[in-house]
């Protein structure tokens, strides 16, 4: 695995531990609706900073212009997919949102429940269709220049905002083991 694709692989495996208190968030709706709306008012916070700003930032904005120019049909293809897919993403959290300030947690959770679902198919799709053809699109250096402008991507975001978002991936799930 080249080191960009490493940063992404990375980033999916934190979203998927993310993903796992969304899951697990359900069992405190009629038990503990304050730490209910709590946790998914934190994972709304993560999904739409970490998953969104950093992570499909750097796809959109480095990775997917970089292999529509090594293979055009890609960009009407799976990568059009892909960027569909992070504003079918924007939409869902918006809504997830809107059903929790409605107090309406049932509702938020069956749809939280379906963007978690949707958020593990396109993590698949990218690690074991999208992200290998880099290997076979891309020479070396190619890579190498892509691994850098992912590593400024998060200068210019904040790193200390990256590793904090990670550390609150990590709290919560602590919180349902």
């Amino acid at each position: 695995m080249n080191e960009s694709m490493k940063i992404l692989y990375d980033e999916h495996t934190v979203i998927i531990n993310a993903i796992d208190v969304a899951r697990n968030a359900a069992s405190l709706i009629g038990k503990d609706d304050a730490e209910y709306e709590k946790t998914i008012r934190d994972l709304i916070y993560f999904f739409r900073t970490y998953a969104d700003e950093f992570h499909h930032h750097k796809e959109e904005v480095i990775l997917f212009p970089e292999m529509s120019k090594q293979n055009e049909l890609l960009a009407d293809g799976v990568l059009k997919e892909m960027l569909e897919n992070h504003e079918d993403f924007r939409e869902m959290v918006r809504s997830i949102e809107q059903r929790l300030n409605e107090k309406q947690f049932h509702e938020a959770q069956k749809l939280l429940d379906r963007y978690t679902n949707a958020l593990l198919d396109h993590i698949a799709a990218e690690n074991e269709e999208l992200f290998p053809m880099t290997d076979s699109l891309m020479s070396e250096t190619e890579l190498q220049s892509i691994y850098f402008r992912f590593k400024d991507c998060d200068r210019e975001l904040g790193e200390q905002k990256k590793e904090d978002l990670v550390e609150l991936a990590d709290a919560l799930r602590k919180s349902f083991i």
